[in-house]
């Protein structure tokens, strides 16, 4: 049997639960003390009248000379951004470039000297039932501190530009409308996620951004101020593939495909030969089972690059050349 750990003054007694929850308490604690004075709230004010919105959201500097994330949805069409930092100085804020895709922003305000800011960790090695810590101004609040765990990963989320989210962490870390932007963090106050969503009604459900895809979106941000992605031009849908089509493709791994419903003039996939009606069931290779999976090929790599679409059209298995274009968000 192995020896338990002793409790100072009573050498037979094992950690009670007063013990425990002090060592979860120190824990919180101490990554609160550490990373608070980098985590901001942020006020969008809309443009009068020209489509533009106000509201209040969370933010956290991830750079000493001022550069901070949030969420795209706190600051979309905004016409002035103000950040208030923990010590009460109020700086306006110039926004750098957004994902609504990812529903990520990066915003920069002044700096005539280092700022505290977080570090940015590595989502790739979390584990489900790690502490998980949220930062934010809910409802107004500002500064509100809540705790948990991380409950799953690698979850997908639909963002409001209607692209899936992947990789999404969900916690159970209490979230409500203004921690939108704030940092999830892990015990050792490295940023871990960026908070972003709720399901309403739902007890104990959150999700964030993982901070692999946030480096990823601000390495674009910050190389062309927008996330570049391909683009051919079609509309489509999800739909099963029949195992007859499946057999004669050799696809018997693929239940279903995306449907072509209509394809753009002039466009790449129009040039290709792409018709209504087609299926698609994959680009070079790589299986397209649903219009999610042809969002997530069609990245930066594929701008500008011949590729070969794998259709099924009448029945019959077809190979199509395209050359994707940037897409260009209106």
């Amino acid at each position: 049997m192995g020896a338990r750990p002793l409790i100072p003054g009573n050498p037979d007694a094992a950690p009670g639960d007063d013990e425990l929850l002090d060592a979860y308490s120190e824990t919180v604690a101490g990554t609160v003390e550490q990373v608070r004075d980098a985590v901001v709230a942020i006020a969008a004010q809309g443009a009068p009248g020209k489509g533009g919105r106000s509201g209040t959201g969370s933010g956290f500097l991830f750079t000493p000379d001022g550069y901070l994330l949030t969420n795209s949805h706190v600051v979309h069409r905004a016409a002035r951004l103000e950040v208030l930092r923990p010590d009460g100085t109020r700086s306006e804020a110039q926004l750098l470039g957004e994902d609504p895709d990812t529903d990520l922003a990066v915003l920069r305000i002044g700096a005539s000297r280092a700022l505290p800011h977080l570090l940015l960790g590595d989502s790739s090695r979390l584990r489900v039932g790690q502490i998980a810590i949220a930062i934010g101004n809910p409802l107004g609040f500002n500064h509100t501190v809540t705790s948990g765990i991380v409950s799953a990963l690698g979850r997908s989320l639909r963002s409001v530009a209607g692209r899936m989210i992947d990789n999404v962490i969900q916690t159970d870390a209490a979230l409500n409308p203004g921690n939108s932007g704030g940092p999830l963090l892990d015990s050792r106050g490295r940023v871990i996620g960026v908070n972003t969503a709720i399901i309403p009604g739902a007890q104990a459900i959150c999700f964030a951004v993982a901070v692999n895809s946030a480096q990823w979106v601000v390495t674009q941000l910050f190389a062309h101020g927008r996330v570049r992605r391909a683009f051919i031009g079609l509309s489509g849908s999800t739909v099963s593939l029949s195992r007859r089509a499946a057999r004669v493709l050799g696809l018997d791994d693929q239940d279903s495909c995306v449907r072509v419903s209509e394809v753009q003039a002039g466009s790449p996939a129009a040039m290709a030969g792409l018709k209504a009606d087609d299926l698609i069931v994959g680009i070079d290779g790589a299986p397209a089972r649903t219009v999610d999976d042809l969002h997530r090929l069609l990245d930066e790599s594929r701008i500008g690059k011949l590729c070969v679409l794998r259709i099924v059209r009448g029945g019959q298995a077809l190979y199509l050349h395209v050359t994707p274009l940037e897409a260009r968000r209106a």
